[in-house]
């Protein structure tokens, strides 16, 4: 059984009374650690990190000795004092799980003990948690508030182990922040796109704080691939990082910077297989000593189609023949026992068609599956697939750079949707690991630790609304403290809903990477005047708490709140000012002047994120990533045709006004347009009573989360008024279809059917779920 603490926030604070006994920690009192020296790098890199802390909290720092102390630190295995002092309950409970470790009291010692290396280290990091140090503390500049005092009591025990094995993120389209701050501010370089040891250290430590242990460098050109520069690879055996690739770049080479220099003829396996295999080699060899995670199969350069296959049969035939070369490869050079060596195969784009016919992938290999950029999971583990030895993993997307249009800005996916997707992935056995595509980090702070808080413990937020508001309550308190947390609350909230129904990205109804020129150019969104000016309101109300809470913050949390609060909250909502006051502007609706100074706010605030705490952070805010429309002033230009018309309904309900339910209780999720989205399961439904007169026909909307389905190829809902027979709606979609885009643009998948009223009276309308994973937002009934 786990005892997690997950973001703590109520301290054990307590004041030593007659006959209690534990640990306290006091403000100039010396601490003595006992830590022996077979640990490995990882463990001293994680005790150093929590002595910063404990300099910064308590005002003293602590010796080391290799005999006598109160905390002891000690890997199993290594025949530590700190093992020495464990229960057999402790040394089986640690042995049965990698990466576990254990806090206990005993008498007046603190015992940190770790199943394994990074186990060991997690632990100590949990003690700067303890102490209430933000894992945030350097990357959003979270203070570590100073502490007079701090105790456990002798009883206190702590046991923590991962739900999912290798848990991490992905650094991806890097050009705009990442790269241009690490390489001209934070670590100087006159090698262009340079993101240098420095840097990834600093990463390091925040994965480390976030009790993650995975990692996918920075991959675009416009970066210094990560093992040609100096020093990265042994930063992250400091760290004890396995590092790992994407889908494009096997055998950890980072095919798009890598091939062009060190590559011979054709990146081409078919007609250049040789030298494709040198390629490998060399970087497999590097490596032999590191902890890696390599990726197997072949793909194009950055991102691009296999070369030298013409058919989807040639492609699995090809495959087959390069994950055969590659494990002998594997084998050969870094164990003979291939099968304990961390590898993935990710069936993505062609690679998914040879993977569909039938390609056979060794059992020990993992699987990784992907969202559809969205944040909406593709495919799921069929039982087959969850019985492989290897597992299953997900690459999931809060940042991405394609079509129907980037959003590389703003981190706004609904922690809802992030929530209920992973949530389904791994109760579908998608356990064995997990990569978040986190763009530049910033300012993605709550959605990484929410993933990653996940996949440390897959049991520790409830499965429903409130599950996720305590754990994004606990996290402002963390930050802000409970008082401004509570008022908080609400604001993100609304924040997370108003971008869940249109991303501040997609407010210019453009589109990226589309031949039509019309998708170039910023126009109407098909709203009516009376909603463009209700959301204006709820922008304006979020806007305007923001500011007056912004007077409240002490002086030493003002850059945090900038960063994770006030940067992203106002920037959304001017955005939507920008296109919102121009769309009634060009109808002469309202002044261009609001636009345009909207457009100057976000300017300012980005001006302002850049040059904050002595411009710590200058050049990772970018308030216009590739130079898309979207973030341009807009221009005066008048309509042509009329403003959309609201058409009003009879009535409108959210999914979780539902009046009774036949089956399994339907789950609040916290996704919807209002918040309100429920989870239908499977053979389960919902009914909703309406009074209707005067009209012998309803027409019905059905607005659902427009998920992919999860069971072979439908995704289905059942509707019927009164007695009628059931309607089966299948609203799944096909690749990149147009109605796909229009579904991850407004996150709603929309169908309508048509109902006979016998008689007026009260009506009887039941949804039910035919398949997993209907997730119900709203219904909308018309005469």
């Amino acid at each position: 059984m786990k005892n997690i603490i997950l973001i703590p926030i109520l301290f054990m604070l307590l004041i030593p009374i007659k006959g209690w006994s534990g640990i306290t920690f006091n403000k100039g009192k010396i601490q003595k650690v006992v830590v022996s020296s077979n640990e490995e790098d990882v463990v001293y890199t994680a005790l150093q990190m929590f002595q910063q802390d404990y300099v910064k909290v308590f005002d003293t720092d602590f010796k080391f000795s290799d005999k006598k102390g109160n905390i002891l630190i000690g890997t199993l295995g290594l025949k530590t004092k700190a093992e020495s002092l464990l229960s057999q309950r402790d040394i089986a409970e640690l042995s049965a799980h990698d990466e576990a470790f254990v806090i206990i009291v005993v008498g007046d010692k603190l015992v940190i003990a770790g199943s394994d290396k990074r186990g060991t280290a997690y632990g100590i990091l949990e003690l700067s948690r303890l102490i209430g140090v933000s894992p945030w503390e350097w990357w959003a500049d979270s203070p570590k508030e100073k502490k007079e005092q701090f105790s456990l009591p002798e009883d206190y025990r702590n046991l923590q182990y991962p739900s999912v094995a290798r848990r991490g993120i992905f650094l991806n389209d890097e050009d705009w922040g990442l790269t241009p701050w690490s390489n001209k501010t934070y670590e100087p370089s006159e090698v262009k796109g340079r993101i240098g040891p420095q840097t990834h250290a600093r990463i390091f430590e925040l994965l480390l704080r976030l009790r993650a242990n995975t990692f996918w460098p920075a991959m675009h050109k416009c970066s210094e691939a990560f093992y040609l520069t100096p020093g990265n690879k042994e930063i992250a055996d400091k760290y004890g990082i396995y590092v790992g690739t994407s889908h494009c770049e096997p055998m950890v080479r980072n095919t798009n910077a890598e091939w062009k220099k060190y590559g011979e003829g054709d990146y081409n396996y078919i007609t250049n297989r040789e030298n494709v295999l040198k390629f490998w080699e060399q970087r497999v060899k590097e490596l032999e000593k590191s902890d890696n995670i390599f990726t197997l199969g072949i793909r194009g350069v950055h991102d691009g189609k296999m070369e030298g296959a013409k058919t989807a049969e040639q492609q699995k035939e090809a495959l087959a023949n390069v994950l055969k070369d590659q494990r002998e490869m594997l084998a050969r050079v870094v164990n003979p026992d291939v099968t304990k060596i961390s590898q993935v195969f990710i069936p993505y784009k062609e690679v998914l068609y040879a993977y569909k016919l039938g390609l056979e992938v060794p059992e020990d290999v993992t699987l990784m599956w992907t969202d559809d950029n969205y944040g909406y999971i593709r495919h799921f583990p069929d039982s087959v697939e969850r019985s492989r030895k290897g597992g299953n993993g997900m690459y999931y997307h809060i940042s991405y750079w394609g079509r129907p249009h980037d959003y590389l800005w703003l981190a706004s996916t609904h922690p809802a949707q992030v929530y209920t997707q992973m949530k389904l992935a791994y109760d579908k056995g998608v356990q064995d690991m997990w990569v978040l595509n986190v763009g530049d980090i910033k300012p993605a702070e709550y959605l990484i630790e929410l993933f990653l808080d996940m996949a440390w413990d897959i049991k520790a937020i409830p499965n429903n609304k409130e599950g996720l508001n305590q754990h994004l309550k606990a996290w402002l308190s963390r930050e802000f403290g409970m008082n401004m947390a509570n008022q908080l609350l609400p604001v993100m909230n609304e924040y997370y809903r108003l971008a869940y129904i249109r991303k501040p990205e997609f407010m210019g109804n453009t589109r990226t990477e589309e031949r039509d020129p019309k998708y170039k150019v910023v126009s109407d969104l098909p709203w009516s005047e009376s909603y463009i000016r209700s959301r204006l309101n709820d922008y304006e109300a979020i806007e305007e708490k923001v500011k007056a809470l912004s007077n409240g913050i002490v002086p030493d949390k003002k850059y945090s709140w900038f960063q994770l609060v006030e940067y992203p909250v106002l920037c959304a909502a001017e955005m939507n000012k920008k296109h919102l006051f121009a769309q009634l502007a060009r109808h002469g609706k309202s002044n261009w002047e609001l636009s345009e100074e909207a457009y100057e706010q976000i300017q300012l605030l980005t001006e302002r994120y850049n040059s904050e705490n002595n411009g710590k952070w200058n050049r990772m805010m970018s308030s216009h990533p590739r130079n898309l429309p979207v973030y341009q002033q807009v221009s005066r230009i008048n309509a042509e045709n009329s403003m959309e018309e609201e058409v009003l309904p009879l009535y409108k309900f959210n999914g979780e006004e539902y009046h009774s339910f036949n089956g399994t209780k339907p789950i609040e999720t916290g996704m919807g347009y209002e918040n309100g989205a429920i989870q239908i399961s499977k053979g389960s439904s919902v009914i909703f009573e309406i009074e209707v007169e005067g009209t012998d026909s309803l027409l019905i909307e059905m607005a659902l989360a427009p998920n992919h389905p999860v069971n072979g190829e439908q995704i289905r809902y059942a509707i019927s008024v009164n007695e009628e027979p059931l309607q089966v709606i299948d609203y799944s979609t096909k690749g990149r279809s147009e109605e796909w885009k229009l579904n991850v643009l407004g996150n709603q998948a929309k169908r309508k059917t048509k109902h006979m009223i016998q008689k007026p009276g009260m009506q009887r309308v039941e949804i039910k779920a035919i398949d997993e994973g209907v997730i119900l937002d709203q219904i909308l009934i018309f005469n």
